[in-house]
């Protein structure tokens, strides 16, 4: 680009007297100076900057001179770096007036007044470009825009700060003072200035003047007293390095003092100075909901800016979510009524109808099932397992005509208990308390007891008759009943309250990790989530069939935002939780799938348990590679 003569700054005279805006606009003779006025005085009133801002960042570039890229315009006395000094922080405030263009022949276009959509993106990008080193390109964003990337003031401040000048920032401060909305603000502000000159002259080996600095300025303030006390100890400290480690201070320099610079801003409006890496933010919070939507993301943790693309919109495929059987367990004999892995996720559970209480040990890493230890002696079969929070102790329950329960050690591979309170009692179903030493079961001949790990009945609750059990981790008791409720009940007091009220029986139910919304089986319905803190029904799935059969849904995903659950049809449903409709469903058992169980640490595994007597492990195609390779390699040795 030829630069020499051709990019001339206009400057305008501010004392000229403003020319007519209505004849004057057909003489050819004047349109251009108009377009020159017309641009000053756009320039002095919006937001607030005046003529002389303008002016002094236009006369900044001289007629004959430019970089060697002829891009960067250089002062009259050669100094480029001018319009940079003023920039040094990662976190700039654009200030946005109607621009004019240089053209390719040197003349200007006329005047573009910016929308304030438009303005704020410019500042956010100017801010971002800051933050990454590209001084040069701000330089051409202020020469091409007309604007000037921070408030007078806040830049003065700003320059001050950056350069570690603490008493001229604090005079500087004041004058920012009516734009600071925070009662104590100003205060605060102070003392985050005073504390960075404190560590550096600390760091400087000067302790005399922190002391004075500690004593006559920080103490004056009169807030944060703790924080003062414990600013008082790391002048004591004998190594500067072990002043940094005890402070968390990365030492004197642009780092700590970019972040001092970045908690000042928060005190100040955006009008004023942007809150520090706002364009990062806007784009993690965008990022942040992409993955809330995805349909089929199931990946543990938050996405970053790092792990997506800004070109286009993140969406997970079918391939990257758990849809084939990567491995089938055909162990029992009869049909499985139940499976659970353990809390710690290192063991699933299956209960059977031929009474046989299996374990397997999972394999973290391939996610193949191995088994472990069979139980046996439940003569009416497996209806319902529990295991305690510390995934070493396991209920098991039977059916209706069952009048006991088992209490196995899993580490031990041995009975610890067994409990038979009355010959009339069913107990069908179970869950452990959080000390993982005391449980709750019941059934549906109004049995309800309160028992230690040895089986011994603590207390007792006469007539009611439940459906189901579940204890939230701060121990609340959630019971279904055969009335159609789910009702929370305190044993201490002998109080209940009811939470949910179905039209329909309620065959079972879970509840999410953070004790918030409770998954339904109802009879004939399907699967319905409720809010228990607002007790309202928030939605009722489609897709599966439910007729009377107990069937166990579950919640499943990093954050429980998928839903899975067996069905009549003999196929697994599986839903996204804010959406009615399934995501997919899953075919490969040939009878009724009695429970669905998501492994609690890896999203990318589940099992389901069918009455055709298979327990079948689910998760990603290329986990089903990796299985069957590893299946392949044992039978070749």
């Amino acid at each position: 680009m030829n630069t020499s003569g051709q990019q001339q700054a206009s400057s305008t005279d501010n004392t000229t007297a403003p020319l007519p805006l209505t004849s004057d606009l057909t003489d050819n003779n004047n349109s251009e100076r108009l377009k020159q006025h017309q641009t000053q005085r756009l320039t002095q009133h919006v937001n607030g900057l005046t003529s002389t801002t303008t002016t002094s960042s236009s006369s900044t570039t001289s007629p004959n001179t430019s970089s060697s890229n002829g891009y960067e315009a250089s002062s009259s006395n050669g100094n480029t770096s001018h319009t940079r000094n003023r920039l040094t922080s990662s976190s700039t405030q654009t200030v946005l007036t109607g621009s004019s263009y240089p053209s390719n022949n040197g003349n200007i276009n006329s005047s573009r007044i910016f929308t304030n959509s438009q303005k704020e993106i410019l500042r956010l990008i100017g801010q971002h470009l800051q933050s990454i080193g590209l001084n040069k390109t701000v330089d051409i964003l202020i020469h091409e825009s007309g604007c000037v990337l921070e408030h007078e003031q806040a830049s003065n401040f700003r320059e001050l700060v950056m350069s570690g000048k603490w008493a001229e920032a604090l005079v500087a401060l004041e004058k920012l003072k009516q734009y600071i909305e925070e009662r104590d603000g100003i205060q605060q502000m102070k003392y985050l200035i005073l504390e960075q000159k404190y560590f550096e002259l600390i760091e400087d080996n000067r302790a005399m003047d922190a002391l004075q600095c500690l004593r006559n300025e920080i103490q004056g303030l009169k807030i944060r007293i703790e924080r003062t006390h414990e600013l008082t100890t790391f002048l004591m400290f004998n190594s500067i390095k072990d002043m940094y480690k005890a402070s968390n201070w990365s030492g004197k320099g642009f780092a700590s003092r970019q972040n001092l610079m970045e908690k000042l801003q928060k005190y100040l409006p955006p009008d004023i100075m942007l809150p520090p890496k706002r364009l990062e933010s806007l784009l993690s919070q965008a990022v942040e909901l992409q993955q809330e939507r995805c349909t089929y993301h199931v990946k543990p943790g938050k996405l970053t800016l790092d792990d997506v693309s800004l070109l286009k919109d993140h969406a997970c495929t079918k391939q990257t979510f758990p849809c084939v059987t990567i491995q089938t367990l055909t162990e029992h004999s009869d049909e499985v009524w139940f499976c659970k892995f353990s809390p710690d996720g290192t063991k699933l559970a299956t209960g059977s109808k031929d009474g046989y209480l299996h374990i397997y040990d999972v394999d973290m890493q391939t996610y193949k099932m191995k088994l472990r230890k069979q139980f046996e002696g439940h003569s009416f079969g497996i209806g319902c397992i529990a295991w305690c929070p510390f995934s070493r102790y396991i209920i098991a329950c039977g059916t209706d005509e069952c009048n006991e329960i088992w209490i196995w050690d899993v580490e031990q591979e041995e009975q610890r208990s067994r409990m038979n309170h009355s010959s009339d009692d069913s107990l069908t179903c179970a869950a452990w308390l959080p000390c993982g030493q005391r449980f709750v079961c019941g059934g549906s001949r109004g049995q309800f007891y309160y028992c230690d790990i040895e089986g011994n009945v603590i207390d007792s609750w006469e007539g009611v008759r439940l459906q189901c059990l579940h204890v939230t981790n701060d121990g609340v008791i959630l019971a279904a009943d055969t009335q159609k409720r789910i009702s929370s009940y305190k044993f201490d007091s002998l109080t209940d309250q009811q939470i949910i009220h179905e039209d329909h029986p309620i065959m079972s139910f879970t509840v999410s990790k953070d004790g918030r919304l409770a998954l339904l089986n109802i009879a004939t319905q399907g699967v319905h989530i409720w809010d228990l803190h607002d007790k309202q029904l928030v939605r009722k799935y489609q897709g599966v069939t439910q007729g009377h059969y107990v069937n166990h849904a579950t919640f499943g995903g990093p954050n429980e935002e998928f839903i899975a659950s067996g069905s009549e049809d003999s196929k697994v449903y599986l839903w996204h939780r804010r959406q009615e409709r399934p995501i997919m469903v899953f075919s490969g058992h040939t009878r009724t799938v009695n429970c669905v169980s998501w492994h609690p640490t890896l999203p990318l595994l589940f099992a389901s348990a069918s009455d055709d007597a298979t327990i079948r492990i689910w998760s990603t195609p290329e986990h089903q590679m990796k299985t069957e390779s590893l299946s392949s390699n044992e039978l070749s040795s």
